[in-house]
Formats: C-alpha cells, structure tokens, sequence
C-alpha cells in the first residue's frame, strides 16, 4: 500500500508540472485530468472513497466545461507540445524547485500520514466519507445551496467573459 500511495503522489507532483509548464490547452487539461486521477487515488488510500468518487466526477465535469471553452478560443493549429523546448525547459525547472523544497522540508513530519481514516478509532460503525456527506446534507444544506448559487453565477461570469464583444459562440482569437 505504501509503494501504491508513493505512485499517486509522484503522479500527482508530474501532472502539477505538466499543468503549470505547458502554455497549450490541450496538455494543460491532460495533466489537470491525471493530477485529478492521482489525487482521488490518494484519497481512496487513506479511507474516503465514496467522497473520491464524488469528487473525480464533479472534477471531470468541470473540467470538461474548461476544456471546450479554452480548446475554442485558443484555437492554434500546431499548440506547444510536452517534449517542446520551452515547455521542457519550464518542466524541469519547476521538477528541481520540487526536489529542492522537498529537500529542505524532509524530516520527521510524515509519520502518520500513511493512516486510514477508519482506523483511527478502534471499533467504528460508520466510514468516515459516508458520515461527512450526511452531515453535509442534514446540517450544512443552507452551505450546500449557497455554494450550488455561487457557482451557478460564477459559470455565467465565464461566459460573459468568454463572449467578449461578439454576439456568436466560437470567435477567432
């Protein structure tokens, strides 16, 4: 389980670069996908899988919305590939600045990160993620509908400023 867990979190540290060194949309929502995949991983390992789950989909679906929005008006017939100079240039940049603060913040700090939610207490009826999203929905559904407005409105300001000046739905940039 641990060799497993050391996986997800060095896919989840490359998709991170793959997302801030590429310029080019269609990479950049590639690597947004694995570090979305890779973090879930994560989560499942340490005893939150239904919340994973959510999670992933709800990820995916935004991300979707992102990707068709930003493949629109970036629309560049040859975009920066990952093996592209600058592209690697930045990846391996931002790989040393990793490394290095890895590095420097080493020690005795991680110890008991490797535990299950579930096994922190010794005989527990109710899983962790399960008993989160009751609570979500019983004494948090004023929070949960605020939230649900708040991003209702932030998907109309995106299309606002998505639209500019012209009146159709794909524009040439």
């Amino acid at each position: 389980m641990t060799y497993l867990m050391c996986i997800f979190m060095v896919g989840l540290v490359l998709g991170v670069v793959v997302v801030a060194s590429n310029p080019s949309p269609y990479f950049g929502a590639l690597g947004l996908v694995v570090v979305a995949g890779m973090g879930c991983g994560i989560l499942v390992g340490h005893g939150a899988p239904f919340l994973s789950l959510i999670l992933f989909l709800i990820y995916l679906g935004g991300m979707l919305v992102v990707f068709a929005y930003s493949a629109a008006l970036a629309a560049e017939p040859y975009p920066e590939a990952l093996g592209s100079r600058s592209v690697a240039v930045n990846g391996v940049g931002y790989l040393v600045c990793v490394v290095v603060g890895a590095w420097f913040f080493s020690g005795e700090w991680f110890g008991g990160l490797w535990e299950v939610v579930d096994e922190v207490a010794d005989f527990s009826v109710v899983r962790a993620d399960g008993g989160g999203v009751a609570v979500l929905y019983s004494s948090g559904g004023l929070l949960l509908v605020l939230a649900g407005w708040a991003l209702l409105i932030a998907l109309f300001v995106v299309l606002e400023v998505c639209r500019g000046l012209s009146r159709g739905t794909l524009r040439a940039v």
